[in-house]
């Protein structure tokens, strides 16, 4: 049987996929993770200003989108893809990353909004990631240019384009201002058209 036609699709079936680093998992069910250009370009600042600070310190490893995970206790077979991630080193001993789909929790999952992202899937990543115990979740919002971090206490912090984004205790010493993520960027909606669930 064709992969694409089985009616759930299992974590070994997407690893076999010769594209399959472009979906996720969710209830057996394939989902293709498209990133818009904007979007595209925003992650790869959250993450070249990670790998800078990482540069400097040490303490693990920043991976892009490419990166699945296969870790989460609450839905054993669900894949998800962050836009970008990072893992301590503490947690890889041996200091070789994994090959294939990582089946430890990333210490900070980033997701970048997308304009076909909805705001009913993006909270539910949320609560995969929090549930499975990331201690830290930055969703960034490009139309309002903001960052809100969650935590698994349930706090959720609005961190606007003029404030200070830090690492807590996943990325200690790690400072950087929101704006620097979105270099050059124009606000392509309007304040007052942006949606309001990301307002």
């Amino acid at each position: 049987m064709n992969i694409l036609t089985k009616p759930h699709i299992t974590p070994e079936d997407l690893e076999q996929m010769p594209d399959g680093d472009r979906y996720e998992l969710v209830d057996g069910q394939l989902k293709e993770v498209n990133v818009g250009v904007e979007s595209g370009d925003i992650s790869g600042w959250v993450m070249f200003f990670l790998k800078l600070f990482l540069r400097e310190h040490f303490l693990g490893w920043a991976v892009d989108a490419d990166t699945q995970y296969q870790c989460f206790p609450h839905a054993p077979r669900m894949v998800r893809k962050p836009d970008v991630s990072f893992i301590r080193r503490e947690r890889i001993p041996d200091g070789r990353l994994p090959r294939g789909l990582a089946r430890i929790r990333p210490d900070l999952a980033v997701e970048v909004v997308s304009p076909n992202d909805e705001f009913e899937e993006l909270d539910k990543k949320v609560d995969d990631y929090l549930r499975a115990g990331v201690p830290l979740v930055w969703i960034v919002v490009p139309a309002t240019r903001l960052v809100y971090v969650h935590r698994p206490d349930g706090s959720v912090v609005k961190v606007r384009e003029d404030g200070e984004l830090t690492g807590d205790d996943v990325l200690p010493g790690f400072r950087c201002r929101v704006a620097e993520f979105f270099p050059g960027l124009e606000q392509a909606t309007p304040p007052e058209q942006a949606a309001t669930s990301w307002d």
